[in-house]
């Protein structure tokens, strides 16, 4: 899809300086730009590419000035770092704004789906699904019986929802996760195996959520497992049975949340974070990457380590634990120094 240097202009509101009429089909980065690209220059640092660059559009701010020619095309901006970002979410609505229902797919007589549909080869809709208007379900994905997805929702290739799933508005669920999979609950009788507990319960995400690859959110055992409006998952993250995840937290890759932890608001976790399941974590806290959570944390904390403790102790800890060898090595020989003098004194 191909754009002309006027049509960028009057989405931005901005103005052209040189051709109107220079196309793009494609972006770059400034110093890797090529003819039939669009690229931006924000930071001054970056400005000697411009003369270098092979682009054929370039938003800059509204007061750059040329210090020499170039044959790129300008457009003049506000702030063309902003510009730039709200043309890659225009071009990612453009790209993804697929519709209509390719073959084969299969729907059930009694599903619903609303209007502006876009249905992928080999998807697959169950019996009882409600499906809302301009949601966007890609190849090899499964809906399972009776679940629901909200309006203007993206679910990418190979997404498995599972029965009585209920979706919110404008979410987004990437490729390979897995929503409304059995919790891992097993109870022990009396020859030491292990015997499934049935997880008859389901997932709740609301509104304004992003799921991101290869995530798992299991199913409750009874009631719901709950992510709360305006939560974002990174990829591969782990969310047991009867979690609830409160609205606009962000949990980064690798981390696991085990059975039954209720984590509040507006919380930041970092990276392979490990959280013991039937915790209360409160609202804005920060956990720090690889941190464990063994137990409750109150409002506003800031932790890291394993088990977990606050921030600033923990690097003020880690300060002495890096010169312990040293410090072993101090102690030792003040050891031998006063057993010299003791026996000196004998």
């Amino acid at each position: 899809m191909k754009f002309t240097a006027q049509q960028i202009a009057d989405i931005l509101e901005g103005k052209v300086v040189g051709n109107p009429d220079e196309e793009v089909s494609k972006l770059s980065k400034i110093e890797e730009g090529e003819k039939g690209s669009l690229t931006f220059l924000s930071n001054p640092k970056y400005d000697p590419y411009l003369y270098t660059t092979n682009a054929s559009i370039a938003i800059v701010n509204e007061d750059f000035k040329l210090e020499k020619e170039i044959s790129t095309t300008l457009i003049k901006v506000e702030n063309a770092y902003k510009s730039f970002s709200k043309l890659l979410e225009f071009y990612n609505e453009v790209k993804n704004n697929k519709t209509g229902r390719e073959t084969p797919h299969f729907i059930a007589d009694s599903a619903k789906v609303g209007t502006n549909e876009y249905l992928g080869a080999f998807s697959y809709i169950g019996e009882n699904v409600i499906i809302g208007n301009n949601v966007k379900i890609y190849p090899n994905c499964y809906i399972g019986d009776n679940s629901i997805i909200g309006d203007n929702c993206m679910i990418f290739a190979g997404v498995k929802i599972y029965s009585e799933t209920q979706i919110g508005n404008h979410c987004k669920i990437h490729s390979g996760s897995i929503i409304g999979s059995d919790g891992f609950g097993f109870a022990p009788n009396n020859d030491g195996e292990f015997n499934a507990i049935p997880q008859i319960g389901n997932v709740i995400i609301e509104d304004h959520v992003d799921i991101g690859s290869g995530c798992t959110i299991d199913r409750a055992t009874l009631g719901s497992t709950i992510i709360r409006k305006g939560v974002k998952l990174d990829n591969q993250i782990q969310i047991a049975h009867n979690v609830e995840i409160g609205k606009n937290t962000v949990i980064a890759a690798l981390t696991g949340v085990a059975g039954s932890t209720k984590i509040g608001e507006n919380c930041m976790i970092g990276g392979q974070v490990g959280i013991a399941g039937h915790l209360t974590l409160g609202n804005n806290l920060q956990i720090q990457a690889q941190s464990g959570i063994s137990k409750n944390l109150k409002d506003g904390l800031k932790v890291q380590g394993t088990p977990a403790f606050n921030y600033g102790d923990y690097f003020k800890a880690y300060v002495h634990f890096k010169n312990l060898p040293t410090v072993v090595e101090s102690v030792n020989k003040l050891e031998k120094r006063l057993n010299t003098l003791s026996k000196k004194h004998e």
